[in-house]
């Protein structure tokens, strides 16, 4: 691939086109390590939605130790989110060409640690498990701040339930009858068929990913993190190389 071509995806300088291909990049991603990780642990852990929801029914029925796995999986989101923050506003603040490409290396390292881990999955359950739970949860939630960090919020890589939603309204707008000489004085009602293309693609990719990412840990085990890392490499190291290169000490 060009260096201009990869430089694209995490340079400070951003367009809709290099959202758009780091989106699906990301939701490739995304998809393959939650798959993975339910393989794994028998849990979707970007699901945050499903974890609140575990919480209260727990708590309900007084099963304390399954609310605090679950209260950490939720704080283990959130604390990625906030390092994801953290890393991107440090970058901005010192002018690095890797602002972006810095969390997607750390995430990188992440999933590389998470399929040195699996190798002590089965002999050490109790202690590598809840461990496991929090770094994927932590995982998605850095991923997750970054893209919406670039995208101004316009796209998330780690769930599909607003991606569902927004696809819905799309399509509604797209077979609404405008007719004619009806409520003339209000606009036209238009489904935006680049934002569709958008979010179809971003669900794809999702949907791609979580095959891709369950055949690979079916098959290969947990040195199928290994792909995923590279990836995420790929997607960072230019602009990581152009900050070596600038300030080389």
């Amino acid at each position: 691939m060009p260096i201009n071509y990869l430089r694209g995806f995490t340079q400070p300088v951003r367009t809709d086109a290099a959202n758009r291909r780091l989106g699906c990049s990301l939701a490739f991603v995304a998809g393959a390590a939650n798959a993975g990780g339910f393989l794994a642990v028998g849990m979707y852990t970007s699901h945050m939605s499903g974890i609140v929801a575990s919480l209260s029914d727990n708590l309900a029925l007084g099963q304390l130790v399954l609310v605090l796995a679950g209260l950490s999986a939720l704080v283990s989101f959130l604390l990625g989110a906030v390092t994801s923050t953290v890393l991107v506003h440090w970058g901005r603040r010192h002018h690095t060409h890797s602002e972006y490409a810095a969390p997607l290396m750390f995430e990188a390292v992440l999933l590389l640690t998470f399929g040195a881990m699996g190798a002590n999955l089965e002999h050490h359950r109790v202690l590598y498990v809840p461990a496991t739970v929090g770094l994927l949860c932590y995982v998605m939630g850095l991923q997750n701040a970054i893209i919406t960090k670039i995208s101004r919020a316009e796209i998330r890589t780690t769930h599909v339930t607003g991606l569902v939603t927004d696809i819905g309204i799309e399509l509604g707008k797209l077979v609404y009858w405008n007719r004619p000489g009806v409520a003339r004085e209000l606009p036209r009602v238009m489904g935006d068929r680049q934002k569709l293309r958008l979010l179809c693609s971003l669900l794809g990719m999702f949907f791609l990913g979580g095959l891709a990412g369950a055949l690979g840990f079916k098959h290969l085990g947990f040195s199928a993190t290994i792909p995923l890392a590279l990836v995420l490499v790929t997607l960072a190291i230019v602009p990581l190389l152009d900050d070596i290169a600038r300030h080389p000490h």
